[in-house]
């Protein structure tokens, strides 16, 4: 079955599924029911088969989901069982953080280059990937291989610097520039990311649990 074919907050829900398999391997736990596995992670148990039915369905009635197949299967459909060669467009506190993140790599995302216009960053090393000048990306990826670009820098001249890494052949794109960035053709794919969508939503449900609260002490004077 064809991934575009799958409703795109399905294939959003696909990495919490696959967190908390591995959770559960972890902990030695090889089958669950969807019913126990909808309260570890507090959504329906017929959201779980509905989402799973779109990829043929795993599970077995009376038995539940075998944990580790399952758990392969989903990494399988979520490209997990391949490597992936990565470039950061921005070498500050935030390409920092991307490329210090350790697990990425033990998931099979090599970070290979960081790329910034600050002088006084290039040259230098971030866990064992060198930063270069951001003058030298267009060459950089006429040498290189790579299958995405992280960008981590303001958004004046990010549309630019898509526009070089589309030319290059980068056909990946997370960005976390403040500026969503439009697909370039039907050949790119691109994961817009704005941290600040996060907190207003977390700041939303803080409002809406204080309201609750405050009324229930008016309701209990």
């Amino acid at each position: 079955m064809s991934v575009k074919r799958i409703p795109q907050v399905v294939i959003q829900r696909l990495p919490r599924y696959y967190r908390y398999l591995g959770d559960l391997l972890s902990r030695g736990i090889h089958r669950i029911s969807s019913g126990e596995l909808s309260q570890r992670m507090g959504v329906t148990a017929s959201q779980i088969r509905q989402d799973l039915n779109h990829f043929g369905g795993f599970g077995q009635q009376g038995y539940g989901y075998n944990v580790e197949t399952l758990y392969v299967e989903i990494g399988r459909i979520l490209g997990q069982d391949q490597e992936y060669r990565v470039i950061i467009i921005g070498a500050g506190n935030l390409g920092h953080a991307v490329a210090n993140y350790t697990n990425y790599k033990k998931q099979g995302y090599r970070v290979m280059a960081l790329f910034d216009s600050n002088p006084e960053l290039v040259g230098k090393v971030v866990q064992d990937s060198l930063v270069y000048s951001i003058d030298d990306l267009s060459k950089y990826l006429q040498e290189h291989h790579t299958d995405i670009a992280v960008l981590t820098i303001p958004k004046d001249g990010a549309l630019k610097v898509v526009e070089t890494l589309v030319e290059g052949g980068i056909q990946a794109i997370w960005n976390f520039a403040s500026v969503d960035i439009p697909l370039p053709n039907s050949q790119v794919v691109v994961e817009n990311v704005h941290l600040s969508d996060g907190l207003r939503v977390l700041t939303y449900r803080l409002r809406e649990l204080r309201e609750q609260q405050m009324h229930s002490q008016e309701r209990g004077l």
